[in-house]
């Protein structure tokens, strides 16, 4: 297992590799970038969609703008050096885990990091927390009682939950519980209140699940169906094998051969995702989500990036997270052991 384990660290270093360089070659040819950004800032246009990227390609946003304040520009962002100077000069940051500092928050892109995860860890876990407390026992009650009224009724739910994206049900909410047409009994926007600094331990804690509600509810009723479905499907395998008819022929009763037996083996697939799920819980994040109940997370951070230019941000996050992802991927194999002993890696 351990060798298995050393080739699959070895093949993180050619893959995060070669994710971080086709997306620098990538954005050397993207329009807009941060320069033309800043240029078009000073001349009071939109740089976007104009010909030229980072590279330093000829671009209509230097018009009019003194050559010796462009070159200055240039070497701010560090644009006056070749394509692969930069490159160079990323990969060995990186390397220190030094992700660079963003052009246009002028903060460190660990710090913009930080200060966005609390949004992000809110909607993320709250969402992978109810999803599983609630998917995972309904997924039991329905292969249980499968074919009844309850089965049926309970698959019509979640599947129709499962069919209304998030965004128009977080619109929904905020209409009927926002203060749209209905009543306000939720707040509109942010994690926090802003006399949240001022309230007791008690308090704070019934503000910040007051403000969280409704996000979380947007973001989990679509994921419903997938865990509960799998659920059932799973033990519902189970349950007509070999092994079942034999401990009921031994007399057991229903309830020890479904908590005892069933329910072991049928949730192998489901808990050898879990790694992947809660990590992800941390770095997930919904754009739309955030947009609509104005929370400052990593997906509003990362959509900004891409549309402001924001290189070091962009390429910063995604040396982290595709990281985590690998490392994510191999602790996820490796619960195959953990959870089934008969899995070899040898």
């Amino acid at each position: 297992m351990w060798s298995y384990i050393f080739k699959r660290l070895l093949l993180m270093i050619p893959t995060l590799l070669g994710v971080l360089t086709i997306t620098f070659i990538v954005i050397q040819f993207v329009p807009g970038g941060p320069v033309e950004q800043l240029v078009a800032q000073m001349q009071g246009r939109n740089a976007i969609g104009e010909s030229g990227g980072a590279s330093g390609a000829t671009y209509r946003g230097r018009q009019g703008v003194d050559a010796k304040r462009l070159q200055e520009i240039r070497a701010l962002y560090g644009f006056d050096k070749p394509a692969r100077v930069r490159y160079v000069q990323m990969m060995k940051r990186f390397m220190r885990f030094d992700l660079g500092e963003s052009f246009f928050y002028n903060k460190p892109v660990w710090q913009l990091i930080r200060e966005k995860l609390p949004v992000s860890i809110s909607l993320g876990l709250w969402s992978f927390l109810l999803t599983y407390l609630i998917s995972v026992p309904l997924g039991i009650a329905k292969a249980v009682r499968a074919g009844s009224r309850f089965d049926t009724t309970s698959t019509f739910i979640v599947l129709l939950g499962h069919a209304i994206p998030p965004f128009v049900m977080g619109v929904l909410l905020l209409v009927l519980f926002g203060g749209g047409s209905f009543v306000q009994w939720f707040p509109l926007r942010g994690l926090t209140s802003s006399n949240w600094e001022t309230l007791s331990l008690g308090a704070k804690i019934v503000d910040y699940l007051w403000h969280i509600t409704l996000p979380v509810i947007s973001m989990v009723l679509g994921s419903f169906a997938i865990i509960t479905m799998m659920t059932k499907n799973s033990v519902l395998e189970e349950i007509h094998k070999q092994y079942v008819l034999t401990a009921r022929a031994k007399g057991l009763d229903e309830q020890s051969v479904l908590w005892r037996h069933v329910f072991r083996n049928a949730l192998i697939p489901i808990m050898t995702g879990f790694p992947a799920a809660f990590i992800g819980a941390f770095f997930s994040g919904s754009l739309l989500i955030e947009t609509l109940f104005s929370l400052q997370g990593l997906g509003l951070l990362s959509y900004e990036s891409v549309i402001r230019r924001d290189y070091p941000v962009v390429l910063g996050s995604l040396f982290l997270f595709t990281l985590i992802g690998l490392i994510t991927t191999l602790i996820r194999d490796l619960s195959y052991l953990w959870v089934d002993p008969r899995v070899k890696y040898d």
